[in-house]
């Protein structure tokens, strides 16, 4: 028997472009590299959605590359707020001293030869291995070093591509205009992510609320989520009914999270107040 696409998978297929991009793109910064998974879709399994992302990168032209790399950051150096990045170079958080600094020299010379960030699927790998890596493809000329380079992006595409598509934890919300009696449509709203408590939070995705006052095609939290965070634009929606200004210009509401649930968050708003609660 044929089994359902994941929660992940089945928004990849039926989301609005837009959104589908702007998640791809966290996963992929090259631009073309999204845009040819979008025309693809639909997906019957995730083994076809993983092919069509190897075939989209080995077709990036050299700008392609580029900008696909550069929405790296360097080996021991990841961008805050970027869960990503410190999930897949974890391999570097207990380095030491010495090793950092070695890491940073060699980066460097890297950089200098070939122009662009050391890229490793890094996932798995100790601070020590991802060193002897980049001190072994220092040696490479520029044409086998591109190459090396190219399946290394793919690797780490396959990686999280998975993990958007594996993703089975969901948030959505409707927000209801209690002064007027009706939903609140045409409202902006963010999804934003942390790892753990006092993390940094990392904006997931954004949203607008249809006629019925609803946001529901959110993209799956990616793995590793703890905490979620929705951030409603309130002041812009009450401007344009003509209520009085809002004394809370933004609702921001986070909440624990944990794999495999549904998170269904509605806000009852009004120009002095509102109220959140978990729904169904």
């Amino acid at each position: 028997m044929t089994q359902s696409p994941t929660p992940g998978l089945a928004w990849i297929n039926g989301a609005d472009e837009r959104a589908v991009r702007g998640a791809l793109r966290r996963v992929c910064a090259a631009r073309a590299w999204g845009d040819t998974l979008v025309a693809a879709r639909p997906f019957a399994a995730l083994d076809d959605l993983l092919a069509a992302g190897d075939d989209a990168t080995a077709a990036l032209t050299e700008d392609g590359l580029a900008e696909a790399l550069a929405g790296h950051p360097p080996i021991g150096r990841p961008e805050p707020g970027d869960p990503a990045s410190a999930r897949e170079q974890s391999g570097m958080s207990d380095a030491s001293a010495e090793l950092r600094e070695e890491m940073l020299e060699l980066n460097l010379a890297y950089q200098e030869r070939f122009g662009h960030v050391f890229l490793i699927r890094a996932t798995g790998l100790s601070g020590e291995r991802m060193r002897d890596a980049l001190r072994a493809r220092l040696a490479n000329s520029p044409a086998a070093e591109r190459d090396v380079t190219r399946g290394e992006l793919a690797k780490i595409n396959r990686l999280r591509l998975t993990r958007l598509a594996e993703s089975d934890t969901t948030v959505s919300t409707h927000v209801l205009d209690t002064s007027a009696g009706r939903p609140a449509p045409g409202l902006a709203v963010t999804l934003s992510v942390a790892d753990r408590p006092g993390g940094d939070w990392t904006a997931h995705a954004t949203g607008v609320t249809d006629d019925d006052g609803r946001c529901a095609g959110l993209p799956p939290l990616p793995g590793g989520a703890a905490l979620a965070r929705l951030t409603f634009a309130v002041e812009p929606h009450l401007a344009r009914t003509g209520a009085d200004p809002a004394f809370f210009p933004e609702v921001t509401v986070a909440f624990a999270v944990v794999p495999g649930e549904h998170y269904h968050v509605p806000l009852l708003l009004n120009p002095f107040g509102y109220s959140v609660y978990r729904g169904s």
